[in-house]
């Protein structure tokens, strides 16, 4: 029984590592980046180099795909310069009205093309190009609980003993919410005798999804055993695989997910 249990975490770790080894390895400060170049090139602008890892630690996941309004899927979205200089998108923040840790949100599209306008756009549209970030990711995440895998953050962790307070409301895009009462964990059943059963905790997705990131869009029902699922849907971006994998620690550290209680 001591073996037993020894190996089990161990096989946990050996098949995490050959799973990530079929795929290339992403820096950790690449992880979950966005490319936006929809409309860059007709406009004569570099792609947008969007970073999920300085905006998740500002805002929660809710706040942008939700209230603000920015699809899940890549591409989906119309983000272009006229729909953020009306509020939209990223304008709903990048307006130069915007106050967040006691300083201004720079705006982010104009109608005026000055030398220094322009390097303001750069600041976003940055693609091929060398150009000095405000936030580096090596020194932003310095004393933040570290994971193995994605970002290698641990991003509830960091949450949950205050590294990070990420809000959830935007004056204009937002109602005001009490916090959500999600205490109930979901055991989900798996399919292979070798793998331990997953432990979902809503408690954990609700502070920063809600209920409305997942219901209905992704999991159409809430009554347990409704939807059913395999890991082949998920590790082709389907139900957990919308996020994780992309943004959420990726699907290859599977004792995340496939352990009690869950971590």
């Amino acid at each position: 029984m001591i073996i037993n249990r020894l190996l089990v975490p161990f096989s946990l770790v050996l098949i995490a590592a050959v799973v990530a080894s079929a795929f290339d390895v992403i820096p950790p400060e690449r992880y979950g980046r966005v490319i936006i170049k929809k409309y860059s090139a007709p406009s004569g602008l570099a792609p947008v180099v969007f970073d999920h890892w300085l905006h998740r630690a500002k805002y929660t996941c809710r706040l942008c795909h939700v209230d603000i309004g920015f699809a899940m899927e890549a591409g989906a979205s119309r983000i272009n310069a006229a729909a953020n200089m009306k509020g939209f998108y990223c304008g709903a923040c990048h307006n130069d009205k915007s106050i967040h840790e006691k300083e201004k949100i720079f705006a982010s599209c104009s109608d005026s093309f000055t030398q220094e306008e322009s390097a303001r756009c750069d600041r976003c549209h940055s693609l091929g190009k060398n150009v000095k970030k405000k936030y580096d990711f090596e020194t932003f995440s310095k004393g933040l609980p570290k994971i193995l895998f994605g970002n290698e953050l641990d991003w509830e962790e960091a949450e949950i003993k205050g590294f990070i307070k990420p809000l959830d409301f935007v004056e204009g895009s937002s109602i005001r919410r009490p916090p959500l009462k999600m205490d109930r964990d979901v055991p989900i059943e798996s399919k292979a005798a070798w793998m331990p059963d997953v432990l979902f905790s809503h408690k954990k997705h609700a502070i920063w999804n809600g209920c409305e990131v997942c219901h209905p869009e992704i999991f159409p029902s809430t009554k347990q055993g409704a939807i059913k699922y395999s890991m082949f849907q998920i590790w082709d971006g389907e139900y957990c695989g919308v996020c994780h994998g992309k943004v959420a620690f990726p699907l290859s550290d599977c004792q995340r997910c496939h352990t009690k209680p869950v971590q």
